[in-house]
């Protein structure tokens, strides 16, 4: 098994990894140059916690506020005033000017999780979520973004998730509107499975439903009408625990998704506008009823729900949620349902429009708080989607930066509130509200279970690993990756190398082909902490997992690290960059995608590349000399 060392800095490491050490700290240094002070929200900075709050200031016609200083803004933190250490105004870039500056090309077999973004710019996402959205809105949402990109002019890029029970990157950041479209083109509308109604949204007819009209038209005598009522209200018991199953899967993958998108944006500087067209978040999760009705699962789901909002806030990312419903009018007894069982219960009428209502209401608020949380702006009821995309591209390109660090000294996971006011009357700001005081410096909380198992089991959200592995997934970038994937022999092996474990669903036999998998990390995103006797240590995890082409995972091979490195190891490490390996076996018949990912234990930062194994399997075999051996870190 593989091993961190705590050797001297007068080892040597093999020529050829020492190249991808070399060209990882060539790329970490032209990007880091674009990354402005505290520009991850909570973070280090000349040894200074740092919090970062992004403004939009806009007039009454609801036009961006430019020429303000620093003096004009006052910022408070629970009332207490902070003074603002960092301060810049930020412009939406004229039309055509915005480039991102790419990465010099990459030799064979090798790849990053860096995404290019233009430096100084706002960036913008737009998440389709076919999982929340009936199929009739899916439609009219897309005829709303093409008339969207049809009129607006390239300025800042824009990148394009879908979201089904799974999240897929359908276009990474670009500018140009046809790459766009086509995008937009290739997401097909999809029935949800987990809607009561994919198509309208509305209720669905149901058996109990069916059952009262029978029992209502036919004539029973006490004790038949008696087992009819009992039967009746097992019926709805049945399907009542249906729908809160149904509202809990909904809502663990939607945040799931929003998290990994999080992850993925984590790396990138600068400001981050994220558009999520729903048909409304499945349930209010803060809402106090559901706690006491659903226990633990509702629990879990604001624990999430607080999880994601910190990753968003931290990476300067503002949430905008936009109903892709537009005006919403209660379906409850629409021509598209039967109207015999409002005639055998008159009451059912208002309590389906008032649990129409609550429900309405209870979407909106979530919607609202996820917005409020992160400094962005809900739009309910907006038939024009066209115009809010347009709306939140053009606003969330002008914002002033403020960070300041906090007078309270205590990092104990309260949440602190924020508010930002100015000297000039009549003007409208958004920004975040608050964000929990917990320590960057600290262990993360939660647990940290088998991440193969996580594969098929749905968890909490301790465990990033588990969306950051998954296949198909965005790549995350909160800890910048360089790796090299390349064959190690010309011939088949026979079994597994050494550390791997098949998964319990493969049927794969082989014959394998074993490939070198080396990984450099940027050390400033890893928590590497100075002890009493001077070393730095680290609590570190090193997966790689193989996929075919359904996304089962086939093998797999783990390592959980503890790094202990010597002052003059761990100024080695810091000027080269974090190494290690690994050796993973792939059949070599089908087609098969590796995917690589590293995760600080101590900090819950993730880091993840995917590879398809027909970009590496015919490039030339490494020899015996240019392979990593298994000392990991470092060779002994």
């Amino acid at each position: 098994m593989s091993r961190m060392g705590t050797t001297q800095t007068g080892n040597l490491m093999p020529r050829m990894f020492l190249s991808l050490l070399l060209l990882f700290g060539l790329c970490h240094r032209a990007y880091s140059q674009t990354v402005a002070p505290g520009s991850s929200g909570l973070t280090l900075h000349e040894g200074t916690k740092l919090v970062v709050v992004d403004v939009v200031v806009t007039d009454r016609s609801n036009q961006p506020v430019h020429g303000l200083g620093v003096s004009d803004f006052t910022l408070l933190e629970n009332n207490d005033r902070q003074r603002i250490r960092n301060f810049e105004e930020h412009r939406g870039a004229a039309a055509g000017s915005v480039e991102a500056k790419a990465l010099p090309p990459m030799p064979p077999g090798y790849f990053s999780n860096y995404t290019p973004v233009p430096a100084g710019s706002a960036v913008n996402v737009l998440l389709l979520d076919t999982l929340n959205t009936p199929v009739t809105d899916q439609i009219y949402l897309k005829d709303q973004i093409r008339k969207f990109l049809k009129e607006a002019t390239p300025g800042a890029p824009i990148a394009i998730f879908g979201l089904t029970t799974h999240l897929t990157l359908l276009q990474s950041f670009t500018a140009d509107p046809e790459l766009l479209r086509a995008a937009i083109n290739k997401k097909n509308s999809s029935f949800s499975v987990l809607l009561a109604n994919s198509v309208t949204g509305g209720p669905t007819e149901k058996f109990s439903d069916d059952y009262a009209e029978f029992a209502a038209s036919t004539a029973m005598g006490p004790s038949a009408a008696s087992d009819s009522s009992h039967t009746m209200m097992t019926l709805r018991g049945g399907e009542t625990q249906t729908d809160s199953n149904q509202l809990v899967l909904r809502a663990k993958y939607t945040l799931d998704a929003i998290n990994q998108i999080a992850r993925y944006l984590a790396g990138m500087p600068g400001r981050k506008n994220l558009m999520w067209f729903s048909g409304a978040f499945p349930i209010d999760i803060l809402a106090d009823s559901a706690k006491t009705n659903e226990g633990g699962e509702f629990e879990s789901l604001e624990s999430e729900f607080r999880d994601t909002t910190n990753l968003l806030t931290r990476g300067q990312v503002a949430m905008y949620p936009i109903d892709a419903r537009g005006g919403v009018v209660s379906t409850v007894g629409d021509v598209s349902q039967s109207g015999a069982v409002y005639d055998a219960e008159p009451t059912r009428f208002a309590q389906d429009q008032l649990k129409f209502h609550q429900s309405l209401a209870s979407d909106n608020a979530t919607m609202r708080r996820m917005a409020l949380e992160t400094g962005g702006k809900a739009f309910l009821a907006e038939n024009n989607l066209a115009g809010a995309v347009k709306q939140v591209v053009d606003l969330g390109s002008n914002y002033y930066t403020l960070a300041y660090s906090p007078s309270n000294p205590h990092w104990n996971g309260d949440y602190r509130k924020l508010q930002v006011n100015l000297e000039r009357q009549g003007l409208t700001l958004a920004y975040r509200r608050g964000y929990y005081a917990d320590d960057p410096d600290a262990p993360a909380r939660g647990g940290r279970g088998n991440t193969a198992a996580a594969q098929t089991v749905p968890v909490g959200p301790s465990d990033p690993m588990r969306l950051a592995m998954m296949r198909g997934a965005p790549d995350s970038s909160q800890i910048a990756l360089k790796i090299r994937v390349l064959p190690v022999s010309d011939k088949p092996e026979g079994k597994l190398a050494k550390g791997n474990t098949l998964s319990s669903v493969s049927r794969t036999k082989g014959p394998y082909r074993d490939y070198s998998v080396d990984l450099a990390a940027n050390p400033h995103e890893v928590q590497l902490m100075k002890g009493a006797d001077g070393n730095y240590r680290g609590y570190l995890q090193f997966v790689t997992y193989v996929y075919d082409q359904d996304g089962r995972l086939v093998n797999r091979v783990e390592d959980v690290m503890r790094a202990n490195f010597t002052p003059a190891l761990y100024a080695h490490v810091i000027a080269t960059g974090l190494p290690f390996h690994q050796e993973v076996s792939v059949p070599m018949k089908g087609e098969y995608y590796v995917r690589v990912g590293m995760h600080d234990l101590g900090s819950n930062r993730v880091g993840a590349v995917e590879v398809p194994v027909s970009t590496v399997k015919d490039l030339a075999p490494l020899t015996a000399s240019a392979r990593v051996g298994d000392a990991g870190m470092l060779p002994k």
